[in-house]
């Protein structure tokens, strides 16, 4: 019985190895290891390829985090409104600019910020700075309401788009959407470098200048010193790299549409008890739903399901590659205890920790792996029932 793993990298590689290859024997020749040409030419055309004016290179997603946030001006003290249903680094980069965290749940539908949260949030805590929204598993958060809640309280939003390259809202590209925003390179992302890479997009030549000069030590001169920032430069290697794999990226993400829609077409007619966006009490799992305002892109095909932990374990038996993204709320982090948050806090983040499962989804997995991960999941609920 073949595997299907989560992700195959190796299977990409056939389609852009020997380009990748030579664009960093090419840097590795002329020695262009740091700030090379590469870099300025990545960052232009992919804030062209993002609707922005200005694209900042960064050594990860993380520091892109933390790069946005501080030249979007969040300063010590400041509180800054995200979600619990994210990655730790969306909470440890609001903590790095000497920030705090503030939480608001999640809608149930999208896994993303839900903004009537976030404006009750504001309601009590006038006092705000700024809202981090991401756009999880690749599609956007509602930038209609949010964009309403910016203009009624005066904040700055910060988009975290590490899992969102290419994706639209309304047909305005993630990283253009906000006052500036984040994206991330590691190698699972749907563009994806050979190591730790990322981006920071503004349209604001304030924001945008703050972080180029923070990136680089506080300089704008050469050893002149404005400010204590530091160094978050992508590595000119790593820039080779995705300007091959941004040529690709659109077919890529046309591809991960297609195998999404595969997926959800193959459940409805798997003879599972299918529910549509949120789990119910009769049904073995939920589907993934997309806002019809959003172009998703799939980073993820996630599913809610019941007796999740079993059914990993039962895909694992059979060599099906699974993941859960992710199974503790930030509230609940032990590292985050000192924001004084209580499990029950988030109700739908704590849900959806309970029961969200990730699906193989890549752009050359194929229909009969699907099919096999799909009779897998039919298989484990039918004996779960007899």
């Amino acid at each position: 019985m073949s595997a299907v793993p989560m992700l195959d990298l190796a299977r990409q590689y056939t389609t852009v190895g020997e380009e990748c290859q030579a664009a960093v024997s090419e840097v590795f020749q002329q020695g262009r290891f740091i700030l090379g040409k590469e870099v300025s030419e990545f960052e232009m055309q992919a804030a062209a390829m993002l609707g922005a004016k200005h694209g900042i290179a960064t050594s990860s997603g993380t520091d892109a985090l933390w790069l946005a946030l501080e030249a979007a001006g969040v300063k010590p003290g400041d509180k800054v409104v995200t979600t619990p249903f994210s990655f730790f680094a969306t909470a440890s980069a609001i903590l790095r600019c000497g920030a705090r965290p503030v939480f608001a749940d999640i809608d149930a539908a999208t896994f993303n910020l839900s903004p009537t949260e976030v404006g009750y949030v504001l309601e009590r805590r006038p006092e705000v700075k700024a809202v981090l929204p991401v756009h999880l598993y690749g599609q956007c958060a509602d930038f209609d309401a949010l964009n309403t809640l910016k203009q009624k309280h005066g904040l700055t939003l910060v988009e975290d788009a590490a899992q969102a390259f290419g994706a639209m809202w309304h047909g305005t590209t993630a990283g253009s959407l906000g006052d500036a925003a984040a994206f991330s390179f590691y190698p699972t992302k749907n563009l994806s470098a050979w190591g730790d890479a990322g981006l920071v997009t503004a349209n604001d030549d304030a924001i945008a200048d703050r972080a180029k000069m923070l990136h680089v030590h506080g300089m704008r001169v050469r050893y002149y010193h404005e400010t204590v920032g530091w160094n978050a430069r992508m590595d000119t290697a790593q820039a080779a790299v995705l300007l091959i794999k941004l040529r690709y990226i659109a077919q890529w993400n046309e591809q991960r549409r297609a195998v999404a829609e595969r997926y959800s077409a193959l459940f409805r007619a798997s003879g599972l008890a299918v529910a549509e966006t949120v789990l119910e009490h009769a049904a073995d799992l939920a589907l993934p739903w997309t806002d019809p305002r959003a172009t998703h892109v799939w980073h993820q095909y996630v599913i809610r399901c019941r007796k999740r932990d079993d059914l990993r374990a039962h895909l694992t038996a059979n060599k099906i590659g699974s993941e859960i993204y992710y199974p503790l709320s930030l509230h609940q982090q032990q590292a985050l205890n000192h924001l004084d948050y209580v499990e029950g806090d988030f109700p739908h983040s704590e849900r959806a920790a309970r029961e969200v499962l990730a699906l193989p989804i890549f752009p050359e997995l194929r229909e009969d792996e699907q099919q096999r991960v799909v009779e897998t999941i039919a298989q484990f609920y039918k004996e779960e029932r007899l």
